[in-house]
């Protein structure tokens, strides 16, 4: 068996966070994180940033690390780690449910698919929201509402989680978010959210001032064992109508279609 590193107790409780990745490219990628004759540095910018993805979903808190290479030559002392992680990527892919297409223009950089899912962690440092030397996703954990203005990708990101549990949602986040049809989705802003406020202008204006929303939606905030459930990436949405403010309830129409078993879980809800 392969030896065992100093932090394999700490690692191998962060696999599970892999069991969901369930794209082509993610997983080739991280397969290759997963072995030898590589540095970061020689990553391409694409590689690279999946490369961060991985880095956030085995140490949420950044890790004390000084430098992602730094961290990966950790992961790199853990062969048994390693292992484990290749037989639970390749297993999620095996088990993937949807097929996924790439974010398309204005988005391209971005390595998030469509119908494929994602941890919070991985979200925010698709997003150059999150990095080694900035802020960790979960220095923001307490920051329930899931809304999040990934400035460095000119994008807002919606976390949605569907079915909201009172224990951990208070009154002012219960927001009303549920899909009209496949294509369309109904949305409640924070409630401090005003139309004419710069956030609620970004929001109505997005598509003529180049700005994107991306809408994440996950039918639970834990899955069947306990952790966080991930989310699944809807991909872009446009602008359609909105009513009221403080929240504004906006319609957003996705570019893509949700798939049928996505819409079943997202229009029950109402």
């Amino acid at each position: 068996a392969p030896a065992a590193g100093p932090a394999e107790e700490q690692l191998l409780k962060r696999t599970s966070a892999f069991a969901h990745v369930d794209d082509a490219e993610r997983v080739a990628v991280y397969l290759r994180l997963l072995g030898d004759g590589w540095t970061y540095d020689q990553l391409s910018e694409r590689e690279q940033r999946l490369a961060r993805m991985m880095f956030f979903s085995l140490w949420p808190n950044g890790g004390g690390h000084a430098s992602y290479q730094d961290a990966f030559d950790v992961l790199a002392a853990h062969p048994a780690v390693r292992d484990e992680l290749r037989q639970v990527i390749e297993l999620g892919l095996a088990n993937a449910e949807h097929v996924t297409l790439p974010l398309e223009a204005g988005l391209q950089q971005v390595t998030l698919q469509t119908h494929a899912h994602y941890g919070r962690d991985e979200i925010l440092a698709a997003l150059d929201w999150a990095g080694i030397d900035g802020d960790s996703p979960r220095k923001t954990q307490g920051h329930a509402s899931g809304v999040v203005w990934a400035q460095e990708a000119g994008a807002d990101a919606f976390l949605v989680t569907l079915n909201k549990d009172e224990k951990h949602f208070s009154p002012q986040t219960m927001y009303s978010d549920y899909a009209i049809s496949r294509d369309t989705f109904h949305w409640e802003s924070q409630n401090a959210t005003a139309a004419a406020s710069p956030t609620g202008q970004r929001y109505v204006r997005h598509a003529e001032r180049g700005s994107h929303v991306l809408l994440f939606v996950r039918p639970t905030r834990s899955n069947s064992w306990g952790g966080a459930a991930t989310y699944q990436c809807l991909g872009p949405a446009t602008y359609v109508s909105h009513e009221g403010e403080r929240p504004m309830a906006i319609t957003w129409r996705l570019r893509h279609g949700m798939p049928v078993d996505t819409f079943r879980v997202a229009s029950v809800v109402a």
